[in-house]
């Protein structure tokens, strides 16, 4: 059971302390056995309309949430390292501008599947969590950003890998005909000095998926950034390479072997993207199938202000038989004779 109180709870225990405090003060000052009966009755009533005020409820059961068997649920995981800031896209503009394109025609390309969202860089988050709905998918992707820079400590590939064995081995025990795909999105960069883990363990747990690689050979510079609090209409500068001694604009460049092999570990194919090649025929190898979320019974909760209310009404009427009685003993007083002036 818990209270759904029609005023703050501070309110009215406020309320509640004041008006029982005065009543017990007038039951203590009044004389005379049935007023102090009244009085009695008048302090009870107050606890009983606190109690009815509280709105004692016990809440209903959560609706069960629903799923067609036999869908689909597609794990995107994107790099968002400060090397998906370098500038080799079209036109030069930053890796995850592609990312964002293809995220758009993953989620119109397979619109009925159960999507979610996960990003690497210095932590893991799940962005998106399993969801039907893409819109949602589309507008977390739009505002992907880099890490801070300030933050960076290095890039590793396999950093989402145990996040992701844990989403996908919780989806498997929650619906188990499903079937899973994963779509990686990075540069395959490996800067954090670690070797990199291997993603085998995730392949018994999809049913397909492809790894996506952005960037050239040539590679590019990236801006640093902030998290947002400088001037837009001022860009940061680039991130530097002391590495030479002297101070030069740092260049990142695609890994495709890296990429490759976390493909061949994933059982997928590897695909090497740019703004002129279509995603369809990547994705149209994909079945969305009838993944519908439904809703099951939702419960009503069951409303106890009704008990305190039934002795509140009693008193009520007791009150209003004893004011009645009050008022019928009232004699009207004698009009009073005018005096003859002398």
């Amino acid at each position: 059971m818990t209270l759904d109180p029609i005023i703050p709870f501070w309110s009215l225990a406020i309320l509640t302390v004041v008006f029982v405090a005065f009543a017990v003060w007038r039951l203590v000052v009044t004389p005379g056995v049935r007023s102090r009966l009244s009085w009695v009755m008048r302090v009870v009533a107050v606890f009983l309309l606190a109690a009815v005020a509280a709105q004692p409820v016990i809440p209903a059961e959560p609706a069960e949430q629903g799923v067609t068997e036999g869908g689909l649920e597609v794990y995107i995981v994107v790099d968002t390292t400060s090397s998906m800031a370098a500038e080799d896209w079209q036109g030069g503009a930053p890796r995850l501008d592609g990312v964002k394109a293809d995220i758009r025609s993953i989620a119109r390309r397979l619109e009925g599947a159960s999507f979610s969202l996960v990003t690497f860089d210095g932590a893991v988050v799940q962005r998106v969590p399993l969801t039907t709905d893409a819109t949602a998918l589309v507008s977390a992707g739009d505002v992907l950003t880099q890490e801070i820079t300030a933050y960076s400590r290095g890039s590793s590939v396999d950093e989402a890998v145990p996040v992701l064995a844990d989403l996908l081995d919780e989806a498997a025990a929650q619906n188990p005909r499903q079937r899973r795909v994963l779509f990686y999105l990075g540069d395959g960069e490996q800067t954090s000095g670690a070797v990199p883990g291997s993603f085998e363990s995730l392949a018994p747990l999809l049913a397909g998926g492809a790894v996506l690689g952005y960037g050239t050979l040539e590679g590019g510079p990236m801006r640093q950034f902030d998290g947002g609090y400088s001037d837009p209409a001022a860009p940061l500068p680039y991130i530097q390479d002391y590495s030479t001694g002297s101070p030069v604009d740092a260049v990142s460049r695609i890994d495709e072997n890296q990429l490759g092999l976390i493909a061949t570990q994933l059982g997928v194919g590897y695909t090497h993207r740019s703004a002129a090649q279509s995603l369809d025929p990547v994705v149209a190898q994909f079945d969305a199938g009838v993944t519908t979320t439904t809703d099951g019974a939702r419960g009503v909760r069951t409303e106890l202000y009704w008990i305190p209310a039934i002795p509140l009404g009693v008193i009520a009427l007791v009150e209003i038989v004893l004011l009645a009685g009050a008022l019928a003993e009232l004699k009207p007083r004698a009009p009073r004779k005018a005096t003859a002036q002398r």
